[in-house]
């Protein structure tokens, strides 16, 4: 009998979003006028299916039926699960129409929850002087704004811009007896960052832990480091971080990886490996970002042991990807180590790894530099014969490669590949300068090769 079934039975069907199956049941229990095995929290949870899975309507369609289908009065707990789903799926308007008639229509009185929900709602939809005058009225409704309320307006300033009007509520909050919390002062941290302010961010976070005894968290901590990051600040993202590390903190491998990518950038390498040195022993767990930035960077400043160790270290653990087989074999190729970066070649592509088009052209940089021309061909035909996509970078090496190399005629070749391949657009005006040369002295019939070139190219564009 549907009227029997466990409590927990609904809840697993919800929680599945496994409506075709709960409705029939819900339609069928609904019908028998039987006593329903259902309370307001089984209810709960349907609103909240309905929420996740995109149906905001539904969700209100079940809450209407507790009361008329069920006989179950809902609460505010119930209504504040359903003003939740509305602002999810952005039905701000239906949010504000449901709060002003709860009383009326629902019986359902608002608490403090059931307007934040709505000046969260309000301030999504940019009414910002709609959610102000909410939390006006709050008194009249026997109830105090908290500081939930005052930091959701903060926030809704914040994403305004309108960072003195986020600063004044932030302050109001503390005139009204509130002590803030780390989510109330990293909303106001993160506005400060996103809008370039990330002096007055460090004030105000030295603020809250002198002031208020609030101490930073992670996530105050990683967005301050992000704006140092954005800002080119590599020395101050880098204090930042080790102060976090220092507090217990754990900054995540995306916000590592920036860092260290931008110590790389400014070539600070050493330190990049000393702060990844440091994450390790704090169990930070590796990742092939980090991993083939190091490596790469290592290779590029010719500490090819070191980036080889790194590799060695993360391969016990770890399967290095694609980009880190191509970073070392890249690092490798700048500084000349030809027969090493063949050999990760070789146990990259025994790995299952396909060489990308940044492999392919970091290796025929390397065989240009060493004056292997053949080899720079052999590379690109294979290039071809494997589809990998080649871009103006693979022409332009391949050219300037050949010419002068005693090869010339080689040019010929290639650029007619580029337009076999339809690429030829792709090849840079040195590339196309060679060409055109040898047409214009027509010494080995080249005229016609670049007139049959522009037919083609034309009919390829007009198609």
């Amino acid at each position: 009998m549907v009227g029997d079934l466990p409590w927990l039975r609904w809840r697993m069907l919800s929680r599945a979003r496994a409506f075709h199956l709960l409705e029939p049941l819900l339609a069928r229990l609904k019908l028998s006028r039987a006593a329903a095995p259902l309370s307001e929290a089984s209810f709960v949870d349907f609103i909240r299916a309905y929420g996740l899975a995109g149906r905001p309507d539904s969700a209100l369609e079940v809450f209407s039926d507790m009361k008329d289908g069920f006989g179950l009065g809902p609460t505010v707990r119930s209504f504040n699960a359903l003003l939740h789903v509305m602002v999810q799926n952005r039905r701000f308007r239906l949010t504000r129409d449901l709060f002003f008639d709860s009383k009326e229509k629902f019986g359902v009185a608002p608490n403090v929850i059931t307007c934040n929900v709505l000046i969260s709602a309000l301030c999504e939809n940019g009414e910002l002087g709609s959610a102000e005058k909410v939390i006006d009225k709050m008194p009249e409704w026997g109830l105090a704004p908290d500081v939930v309320t005052y930091t959701t307006l903060v926030c809704g300033y914040c994403g305004r811009g309108d960072l003195e009007k986020a600063r004044e509520v932030f302050e109001e909050m503390v005139r009204q007896g509130w002590v803030p919390d780390e989510t109330a002062c990293t909303v106001m941290i993160d506005g400060y960052c996103r809008h370039g302010r990330v002096l007055d961010a460090v004030r105000f976070m030295d603020r809250m832990e002198s002031d208020d005894g609030i101490l930073p968290n992670e996530v105050t901590y990683g967005v301050v480091i992000e704006a140092y990051c954005r800002e080119g600040k590599p020395g101050e993202a880098l204090s930042l971080m080790e102060l976090m590390l220092s507090g217990k903190y754990m900054p995540d491998a995306p916000l590592c990886f920036k860092v260290i990518d931008l110590l790389c950038w400014v070539g600070r390498v050493d330190e990049a490996c000393e702060l990844w040195g440091k994450l390790l022993k704090k169990n930070c767990v590796p990742d092939n970002a980090i991993t083939s930035t190091l490596v790469y960077w290592l290779c590029k400043v010719g500490k090819v042991w070191e980036a080889r160790k790194i590799f060695k270290e993360f391969e016990k653990g770890f399967v290095p990807s694609s980009l880190t087989y191509s970073a070392l074999v890249s690092g490798l190729c700048e500084c000349g180590e030809l027969q090493e970066a063949g050999s990760m070649w070789d146990e990259m592509v025994e790995k299952g790894w396909a060489p990308s088009t940044f492999t392919y052209n970091a290796l025929m940089k390397a065989f240009v530099k060493s004056g292997s021309v053949g080899d720079v061909i052999r590379l690109f035909e294979e290039m071809l014969e494997k589809g990998c996509m080649h871009d103006r970078s693979t022409f332009a090496t391949l050219v300037d490669g050949i010419y002068g190399s005693g090869k010339e005629d080689e040019v010929d070749r290639v650029v007619k590949m580029a337009i076999s391949s339809s690429k030829a657009v792709l090849l840079s005006e040195a590339c196309w300068g060679v060409f055109v040369s040898k047409a214009i002295h027509d010494t080995d019939g080249s005229r016609i090769e670049i007139e049959k070139c522009w037919t083609d190219l034309s009919e390829d564009f007009l198609t």
